[in-house]
């Protein structure tokens, strides 16, 4: 038995939990408040801030984990490398956990070192900073905290009037101590995919099915898998994330995230070290493992046969609707629950707040089915969820 500390303990990492409890694990979660989703079925649990890098060595030479799990992007990550050079596996590993928790590392390391095709960028890290940039790559263009999730922060901009208040959004929606955007060349893409890599330790790299997803200011509302493509994009895509990977090196399952357009080819966007938000719909049983139970199989380095794609599937978020509300309630969970082949997650996050993500909806249906006639199902399905 391995005992794992998990550096953040929301809805992936309650995930993440049970597929290790499974496998007879034991997982210490951590995170910065109370009853984070994890720490309702890990075997136990730490509440600190994970920037305090002090804490965190606390924690650490308490519980002397045999591996460190990063699911968030606010950790004083550089201490990772000291605790892999004391013999801790840090998943997927040190090196990539600090490039991937920050945009310039990553995309730098993408279009400077490997080659990798991606939007024209520029960083800003004052208001002045982000007018050159944007003069530079022009409008419409992204701009992005250089630390964040789930699209916090992220604003599409349209004109220099609106530079001032997208630095505001930026500032005010990004994680850690880092106040820097990154500007980013707007691509008109037809769609974007998130191609979940697993990167083992003593086996080939393996890829799921393509992952379409709909995302609205940069935040997750919708999945469905398998995307439908070109095969060349996908070949394209998959020798991009195999580069990228193992540039970064370690094992694990990354969210590598992808613009395709059509006429311009596939560009690189962004990646994430971890269980991605949008693979949730693996929990629908289109695959034959979910994504949690991959990354708990590289992670521990247990063997993966293959992935298979058994059903077509889909997920949609439930969102809160109202302000703030503690220890919330859900309605419409029978409704909701009528049709074939469709289940829930209620995260049990202890708090709502307006437009958080509270639960997912999934739904599957049998490979070749009419992926859009189940993606309405399965919004149709979330919005009798009501958080109260």
């Amino acid at each position: 038995m391995k005992k794992i500390l998990l550096l953040g303990s929301g809805e992936l990492g309650k995930e993440f939990t049970i597929a290790m409890q499974r496998l007879g694990q034991h997982v210490v979660a951590c995170d910065a408040y109370a009853g984070a989703p994890a720490m309702q079925v890990a075997d136990e649990c730490e509440v600190f801030s994970m920037l305090d890098g002090d804490a965190l060595q606390q924690v650490v030479e308490k519980h002397h984990p045999d591996i460190i799990v990063p699911e968030i992007e606010a950790i004083r990550t550089e201490r990772l490398f000291d605790f892999e050079k004391q013999g801790i596996q840090v998943v997927p590993s040190a090196r990539a956990v600090n490039y991937t928790m920050n945009r310039k590392a990553i995309r730098d390391l993408a279009a400077k070192e490997l080659g990798v095709k991606t939007a024209n960028y520029r960083y800003a890290k004052n208001l002045d900073e982000l007018k050159e940039a944007t003069a530079v790559i022009g409008f419409p263009c992204v701009i992005k905290p250089l630390m964040s999730s789930s699209g916090h922060g992220q604003s599409v901009v349209k004109k220099a009037e609106d530079l001032e208040q997208a630095w505001k959004e930026a500032s005010e929606g990004a994680r850690g101590d880092i106040k820097e955007v990154i500007v980013e060349q707007f691509i008109h893409f037809n769609y974007e995919i998130t191609l979940l890599t697993v990167t083992q330790k003593n086996a080939p790299t393996l890829f799921c099915a393509p992952i379409g997803h709909v995302q609205i200011s940069g935040d997750y509302r919708e999945s469905f898998q398998p995307m439908p493509m070109k095969s060349e994009h996908l070949k394209a895509a998959q020798d991009m994330a195999a580069k990228v990977t193992g540039a970064l090196t370690g094992a694990g399952i990354w969210g590598v995230e992808f613009f395709i357009s059509e006429k311009d080819g596939v560009y690189f966007s962004e990646l994430s070290p971890r269980p991605h938000d949008t693979g949730m719909v693996t929990l629908s049983g289109c695959q034959n493992f979910s994504e949690f139970e991959l990354h708990a199989r590289a992670v521990l380095g247990l063997p993966i046969p293959a992935i298979k794609q058994l059903r077509c599937g889909a997920s949609a978020v439930i969102l809160s609707e109202i302000v703030k509300q503690s220890q919330p309630e859900y309605t419409g969970l029978g409704d909701a629950l009528k049709e074939d082949d469709t289940d829930l997650r209620i995260f049990g996050k202890p708090v709502a707040r307006l437009h958080r993500r509270m639960g997912v909806m999934l739904t599957s249906a049998p490979l070749g089915s009419d992926l859009n006639q189940l993606r309405d199902k399965c919004k149709r399905l979330a919005a009798l969820v009501k958080v109260c």
